[in-house]
C-alpha cells in the first residue's frame, strides 16, 4: 500500500465515523455545510502534518522528511480530502441524524 491509498483510507474512516458514531454524527449533522467541510478538511491537515512531524523526528518512517516527502504527502492529502467528501456524500443518513436535523430545524 502506498501513502496515498492509506490516506484515502483514514479519509473514508473519518467519514464514517462522522455518519454513523451516534452522538458525534448527530452534533456533525446539524453543522452548516461549510462547517463540515472546514472540519474534515481540517482534520486531515493536522493528521498529515503530525506524520510529517513524526516522521522528521524519526519515530515513523512512512515519509521521507524532504522536499519530496511533503510533495508527496500533499498529493495524499488531497486523496483523502477527495475520498473523505464522497463518502460523506454519498453515506445514508442513519435515524438518528435525520431526527437531530429535525430538531435543529425547530
Amino acid at each position: 500500500m502506498n501513502a496515498t491509498l492509506l490516506a484515502s483510507i483514514a479519509g473514508i474512516v473519518l467519514s464514517l465515523l462522522f455518519s454513523y458514531v451516534p452522538k458525534l454524527s448527530e452534533s456533525f449533522a446539524v453543522l452548516d455545510g461549510v462547517y463540515k467541510r472546514l472540519i474534515m478538511a481540517g482534520l486531515l491537515v493536522v493528521v498529515s502534518g503530525f506524520t510529517f512531524g513524526l516522521s522528521c523526528a524519526n519515530v515513523v518512517s512512512s515519509v521521507t522528511c524532504d522536499q519530496a516527502g511533503a510533495i508527496g504527502l500533499l498529493e495524499a492529502l488531497i486523496a483523502a480530502l477527495v475520498a473523505n467528501q464522497s463518502v460523506y456524500a454519498i453515506s445514508p443518513e442513519t435515524k438518528g441524524v435525520r431526527q437531530a436535523k429535525l430538531d435543529a430545524a425547530g
